[in-house]
């Protein structure tokens, strides 16, 4: 009925930067909120960002000053621009969504994950 797809994972050196992307699509009416969070091999997921419907963000404090959530309310689509990468912040980056559909329901969705790998 709804989904999250991911894209915009992958491969890259410490220092680059990638840009993540999860649209939603199915029979939504509005979105409370939208982020990512991250899991690590061995490792509890973790909040990385997240952004409101007014756009109000929240961010880890690992990834403060080097990454930048946003959305665009429109096209039901959040981004997460990732500047000067670390081999620390390799992990499956997951897309969240608390989503209101047409039948009045709030449903909280998750992406299926995407990779990102940091060498150093």
């Amino acid at each position: 009925q709804v989904q999250l797809v991911e894209s915009g994972g992958g491969s890259v050196q410490a220092g680059g930067s990638l840009r993540l992307s999860c649209a939603a699509s199915g029979s939504i009416f509005s979105i409370h909120v939208m982020g990512w969070y991250r899991q690590a091999p061995g490792k509890q997921r973790e909040l990385v960002a997240h952004i409101t419907s007014v756009g109000t963000t929240n961010y880890a404090e690992s990834v403060k000053g080097r990454f930048t959530i946003s959305r665009d309310n429109a096209k039901n689509t959040v981004y997460l621009q990732m500047n000067s990468l670390s081999p620390e912040d390799t992990a499956v980056y997951y897309c969240h969504g608390l989503l209101v559909l047409t039948n009045a329901l709030t449903y909280n969705v998750w992406g299926q994950g995407t990779q990102v790998t940091v060498s150093s």
